[in-house]
């Protein structure tokens, strides 16, 4: 399959109209690479272990969450320089389907909802809010992560949840309305935890949105690359 082909087939599962306004210009072909398409590795994110295992496994393109390059580039040195030099030299292309597929029908929210095992799903302007049955143990075990929560939690019955980083004050609001009781997302600032309208579960970035990527690797019959960060709890 040509590259151009590629994109357009992405384009139709995460069309990039729906991305966000910052992810101008770091949504779709990030780095270009072999003209043809055999081979695909997915991933969250682009490190340097998913990229040489992304290498050794003959990949012409890597599918990524996360672009490899977030701000714009005046000089290209240091682990940015290392990164893209295996990329080039390995003619890999490099695609990143970010904002665009957490608002996508069946992308990173919906992922995750399906995960926890979320029913009557109702829509959040991020993410979304659903029944869940899971207790709070059951639900750190499906994420395969550590939760922390904040405030008085007690069983979950409506769950809102947001991948990724979504412990917006409006959005929590929005999903407090909508009857959700817990609200689930990652990397709760101190300031909001204090004034969150709702009892807060904290995750971590890649258990909350690595589910998506590794489902779309399954249905596309895509290797997917898992580079979960170490974490280690300490009492």
């Amino acid at each position: 399959m040509h590259v151009r082909d590629f994109t357009a087939e992405m384009e139709l599962i995460a069309p990039p109209s729906l991305a966000e306004e910052f992810d101008a210009g770091r949504i779709g072909l990030i780095v270009e690479g072999a003209p043809e398409i055999h081979t695909v590795c997915c991933a969250l994110d682009a490190t340097p272990r998913v990229v040489r295992a992304a290498l050794d496994a003959k990949a012409d393109m890597l599918v990524v969450h996360h672009t490899p390059i977030w701000t714009p580039l005046t000089t290209l040195v240091g682990p940015t320089a290392s990164l893209m030099r295996d990329i080039l030299a390995g003619h890999l292309n490099v695609y990143a389907m970010h904002t665009n597929f957490d608002h996508a029908p069946g992308g990173v929210n919906d992922a995750l909802a399906e995960l926890l095992g979320l029913s009557g799903c109702r829509p959040l302007s991020l993410g979304l809010v659903g029944s869940c049955t899971l207790s709070l143990e059951e639900i750190a075990a499906r994420l395969g992560a550590p939760l922390r929560v904040w405030g008085e939690c007690g069983a979950v019955n409506q769950l809102a949840i947001v991948a990724g980083s979504g412990f917006d004050p409006i959005i929590m609001a929005e999903a407090r309305d909508l009857g959700a009781d817990t609200f689930l997302s990652a990397e709760l600032k101190h300031s909001v935890a204090r004034v969150a309208p709702l009892p807060c579960l904290e995750s971590t970035h890649y258990a909350l949105e690595a589910p998506a990527m590794k489902r779309l690797a399954a249905q596309k019959g895509w290797q997917y690359i898992d580079d979960t960060p170490k974490l280690r709890i300490v009492p």
